[in-house]
């Protein structure tokens, strides 16, 4: 008897708590067990992702709802790429401003010149390069006068001025100065000396 009663009252709680739902009402609910709560796990995060532009996805709300995607990484344009240094002009006189640039260029001077400039504008960049300036005078077997060189640094357009000076009269002839670009020929100027007018 006593088994027939307990499955009795099981089948009516039963549907007491159906016809509660279909109600809308609910049956009071047995008391609750307390469970421990998940622990917090933390997950190591990889180093790159630790850059800048990555983007950590955050859980959906409770609500039900689906969180949009967040993608995992910012795409950033690339930076221009430099272009290589180049020589883009010679250019020769007998002086310079403050910027190094030829004041009034020339090709003809006079031999009491005292100092003759050769200004070699550059483009690109580089972080070392070596420019020779190479002076001859051309009259008999081309004598050499002087070669210098300067190693140089730059991140984009530059001037580079080389010069020539004698404490004497210069001789009258025909002149050349030769621009070398990490040893390789990249400019030439010729120019000529005339008397003192």
């Amino acid at each position: 008897m006593n088994r027939r009663m307990s499955v009795r009252a099981c089948c009516a709680v039963a549907m007491t708590g159906l016809l509660l739902a279909g109600c809308g009402k609910q049956s009071p609910a047995p008391p609750a067990t307390p469970v421990a709560a998940p622990a917090a796990r933390s997950v190591a995060v990889p180093a790159a992702a630790r850059s800048v532009g990555k983007v950590v996805a955050t859980p959906a709300a409770r609500t039900g709802t689906t969180a949009p995607a967040i993608p995992a990484s910012v795409a950033r344009p690339a930076p221009a790429a430099s272009a290589p240094f180049a020589i883009q002009s010679l250019t020769l006189g007998d002086a310079i401003g403050a910027d190094h640039r030829i004041s009034q260029p020339g090709n003809r001077f006079s031999a009491s010149d005292k100092t003759l400039y050769a200004s070699v504008a550059s483009t690109g960049s580089s972080s070392e390069v070596s420019l020779t300036a190479t002076w001859r005078y051309l009259e008999g077997r081309g004598h050499l006068i002087r070669e210098v060189s300067q190693s140089i640094a730059t991140d984009g357009p530059a001037v580079t001025t080389f010069e020539l000076h004698n404490p004497d009269l210069w001789p009258e002839g025909h002149y050349r100065v030769d621009i070398a670009l990490d040893g390789k020929p990249a400019a030439s100027q010729h120019f000529e000396i005339i008397k003192n007018p």
